[in-house]
């Protein structure tokens, strides 16, 4: 069900901006020329940061549904209860507005999205319930306020659309010089795979510098729990999530960057290996 969702919207972002491309044409007479260097760039921009921006406005949403999240209008039992006034009280804290509160079915994971930091989504999993005592959960509630705080979703999002910006302008300038003939013509199929293929490449480097940036996210969440609930809590918290196969722990794609946990390895992790994050914690609750 997630994976069609994620269709969805990714069929949803291409249509609003090809939509956007033809609004400007036929009603204000903007034509943007994607032949010349300036009308390149503006068109990878307007898909590049679009995208991303489109996203992230539908975050919240696609979270709900994605995820399965059973948001908490009324609280109906003792947990519940408790729940909405942790993070009620921690919100007040980190100075920013209430969020919406969800549970979803899954492994011990978590995850905060959201447009706005004063409208944005925390939802913990059915599996972090049941393992978890009430001051690790609090750790883990504290360290997805931080991210909300610290406005990590923008910053995300602006960074991939930066990123998404060049890989698109690259790619495209690079393919206009290579699917050229002796005479300048382009050949438009040669261009069009020769793009799709520098677009795939190019995107590896991309997301090795966003999860790069991510994992220095990380150690400001965990910074941020800290500051609001004290170090037992999140730290206990990722010590216990350590002994679990990270591949229990993963989330979709969507929501990993903003998790407890993340799960792949290497230069592609949104998230710093466990035990280097848990003594971070200790480094910094020390100072």
């Amino acid at each position: 069900m997630s994976l069609i969702m994620l269709i969805v919207m990714n069929l949803a972002v291409m249509a609003s901006l090809y939509f956007a491309l033809f609004v400007l044409s036929a009603f204000f007479g903007i034509h943007i020329d994607s032949q010349s260097m300036s009308g390149l760039f503006i068109m990878a921009a307007l898909f590049g940061f679009g995208g991303s921006f489109i996203s992230l406005f539908m975050s919240k949403w696609m979270a709900i549904r994605g995820m399965g999240v059973e948001l908490i209008d009324t609280p109906q039992n003792e947990f519940e209860h408790w729940l909405v006034k942790t993070i009620q009280r921690l919100a007040q804290e980190a100075n920013i507005a209430m969020p919406e509160i969800g549970i979803f079915e899954a492994a011990p994971n978590a995850f905060a999205t959201g447009w706005d930091k004063n409208n944005s989504l925390v939802a913990i999993s059915t599996g972090l319930v049941d393992m978890m005592s009430h001051e690790e959960i609090e750790g883990v509630l504290a360290h997805e306020i931080s991210h909300i705080k610290n406005g990590d979703m923008v910053t995300m999002t602006l960074m991939q659309g930066v990123l998404n910006t060049f890989v698109i302008f690259i790619s495209r300038l690079l393919a206009s010089m290579m699917a050229r003939d002796r005479n300048g013509n382009t050949n438009r199929m040669m261009y069009f795979m020769i793009s799709m293929a520098l677009e795939m490449v190019f995107s590896l480097f991309a997301t090795a510098i966003l999860m790069w940036y991510s994992r220095h996210r990380e150690f400001r969440a965990d910074e941020g729990a800290v500051d609001l609930d004290g170090a037992n809590g999140i730290y206990y918290a990722l010590a216990k999530l350590g002994k679990i196969p990270k591949e229990q722990l993963a989330l979709n794609d969507d929501y990993r960057a903003f998790a407890i946990v993340g799960f792949l390895g290497s230069f592609f992790d949104s998230h710093p290996p466990i035990e280097v994050r848990l003594e971070h914690i200790k480094e910094y609750a020390q100072r």
